[in-house]
């Protein structure tokens, strides 16, 4: 049988009602004392993450080449396996005794990176999670999330976008070889959901932002390049494209509830966007930012700069759904936090080295 078609069926699911499926909050009976490996875990989403599984009681394990993560990310009680996913025999190693995977393991960039190393981008990223997800069919891992993400999608969607898009043409060009390696990376999960039988979970993040997001020059996505600009001492704030084009931002903890709810309640291979529906043009986002900062810039908009799609919004009711998920933090308290967060949590020799370039 096909577990995947199965399952997607609702005439099957209505057989198993779950009386807490309209509450979108994970269920701490079901991660207690769960064996969870967090691959890329001293990073910008995965450090979040494990905060959450801890409050949940899981015990938390990371493999990260600290690459794009610190140590100074993760509590004490997360164990740490400081080493690369590029090595097959040590992602079989971190998978000993493990109960879930959540691979929050990427190579990440902004859009003028992507630009320019569309080949490393969809190598590195296609590889990480190739060599995760075989770690865990080799070690019998219950059940793994891959997050893939948003950028799969075409250039010009329906807005909001269904996942049904997700294999529609080429992803959009700033994002072609980072999109297609979280198209391998899906087939990969339908292919071992099918073969297999493994549980597994695809989630499709919107673009995620918060506290200890990259803010550096070459890794930085547009709310926390728009930060490190906005404090960077410079009178005048520079922003890629005319400002019309619109996105949709989920904070970091949003997400984390997102991947959480996936993991317990949804592991199938099909796919599930997890973001906010509210949409922002950059150019709003720039005064929000402003507001935030309470700093006075003059605002140029760069045309000739890559700027990515103009809109960018997920359908988020399958979501709804199967989830019970509904993002809580706005974009206006999103961005309020974050920058309240920045001043204070980049050293200040960091910052100047960040606003250099």
């Amino acid at each position: 049988m096909n577990l995947s078609k199965d399952l997607r069926n609702p005439k099957n699911r209505a057989l198993h009602p779950d009386p807490v499926r309209i509450v979108g909050v994970p269920s701490a009976s079901f991660w207690k004392d769960k064996k969870v490996l967090v691959p890329g875990g001293a990073g910008f989403i995965g450090s979040h993450l494990i905060e959450n599984l801890l409050k949940l009681h899981a015990k938390v394990r990371v493999i990260d080449n600290l690459e794009n993560g610190s140590k100074s990310n993760l509590p004490a009680q997360a164990e740490l396996i400081a080493h690369d996913l590029f090595d097959m025999s040590a992602c079989e190693a971190a998978c000993e005794g493990i109960d879930i995977i959540i691979n929050s393991a990427a190579k990440v960039a902004g859009v003028g990176y992507n630009v320019q190393h569309s080949g490393e981008m969809f190598y590195r990223n296609a590889q990480l999670n190739l060599n995760m997800l075989e770690a865990a069919r080799r070690h019998d891992v219950d059940r793994y999330v891959v997050i893939s993400s948003a950028c799969v999608y075409e250039t010009t969607p329906p807005i909001p976008t269904p996942e049904s898009h997700g294999f529609v043409g080429d992803p959009e060009p700033t994002n072609f070889g980072y999109g297609w390696a979280k198209r391998v990376a899906e087939v990969q999960a339908r292919a071992y959901a099918d073969e297999y039988g493994m549980k597994i979970s695809i989630v499709r993040p919107y673009n995620t932002y918060g506290p200890r997001d990259h803010f550096e020059t070459d890794q930085a996505h547009v709310i926390p390049t728009l930060i490190r600009k906005v404090y960077s001492g410079a009178n005048q704030l520079v922003v890629w494209g005319d400002g019309s084009q619109k996105r949709s931002f989920v904070f970091v903890s949003d997400l984390v509830q997102g991947l959480l709810l996936t993991a317990e309640r949804y592991p199938i291979a099909d796919p599930i966007n997890i973001g906010n529906d509210e949409e922002v043009s950059i150019g709003n986002l720039v005064q929000l930012i402003l507001k935030a900062s309470g700093k006075q810039l003059a605002v140029l908009f760069d045309p000739s700069k890559p700027s990515g799609q103009l809109r960018r919004c997920p359908d988020l009711q399958r979501a709804k759904d199967r989830l019970g998920y509904s993002p809580r933090v706005s974009t206006r308290d999103g961005v309020r936090r974050t920058v309240e967060w920045y001043p204070d949590n980049i050293p200040q020799p960091k910052l100047q080295q960040l606003t250099a370039g």
